[in-house]
């Protein structure tokens, strides 16, 4: 089985078709959540992830965004994207967003694999170093926990008395590449597909990443997309100029 995880699409359009494209084909869609905020597309972005995803975890920008929770804890470009972003959803929109499940989840008949936000242990939990993963990787009740939330790529991996934290290299910073993970028995492994809509690794790309059942290996991809649309997309809307400009920074 090939899954598609992808997390942190942030309303951006263009970078979620781009990824959809490039990951074809897969046969079944996670969602590790913040499918809203920041980006000018949500009601898009949230009707195809209705449409194609198997399971969806929920966000902090998918709580905020759908009225479950206070802005009040986000910066104040944050919290203009989100207080936006709640007037331009459709109600329908809105009540799925609000009824997207707590993290983690587990897959049907994968025992070993789980799906959080993002620290297993607590969704709003940012695990950024071997010292923010150290207890999850010790506590999560899976071998594999998927996580988004800081859009950074690569994660944490764990083996007896072996601890390491690993990074995708790729060539370039403007084409589609991937780079590929072996998963070794009796390893347990933290993993961040990076984010769709905003990379915060300083590089502009769309990320994501692919899980191969049988294979035992993930592939992490960056692709390309049409970043002047979504852009362009976002000062239309009349949303804060930074939240595009940052786009191209990839940070």
């Amino acid at each position: 089985m090939r899954a598609l995880i992808l997390s942190d699409i942030h309303a951006n359009l263009e970078a979620l078709n781009a990824a959809l494209e490039a990951a074809a084909p897969f046969d079944v869609l996670w969602n590790l959540g913040d499918v809203v905020g920041y980006g000018a597309s949500p009601n898009e972005v949230i009707d195809i992830i209705r449409a194609k995803a198997q399971l969806n975890v929920r966000g902090n920008h998918d709580r905020v965004c759908c009225g479950l929770t206070s802005a009040v804890g986000f910066n104040p470009v944050a919290r203009d994207a989100a207080n936006w972003t709640r007037k331009a959803m459709t109600e329908a929109n809105r009540d799925w967003l609000a009824n997207v499940l707590q993290g983690p989840v587990q897959p049907p008949d994968l025992p070993t694999i789980s799906l959080a936000h993002g620290s297993p242990l607590n969704e709003d939990q940012y695990i950024l170093s071997m010292r923010d993963a150290w207890a999850p990787l010790q506590q999560m009740a899976t071998t594999i926990t998927f996580i988004g939330h800081t859009h950074l790529q690569g994660g944490f991996a764990q083996k007896e008395h072996d601890w390491h934290e690993f990074r995708p290299r790729y060539a370039t910073r403007n084409e589609a590449e991937t780079w590929t993970l072996p998963i070794p028995l009796g390893t347990r492994h933290l993993i961040n597909p990076g984010s769709i809509g905003q990379p915060r690794d300083n590089d502009w790309r769309a990320a994501f990443a692919v899980y191969d059942t049988e294979a035992a290996e993930i592939i992490f991809h960056r692709v390309p997309y049409d970043l002047t649309a979504a852009q362009g997309r976002i000062l239309l809307a009349g949303l804060p100029e930074r939240l595009a400009a940052r786009l191209r920074e990839g940070r």
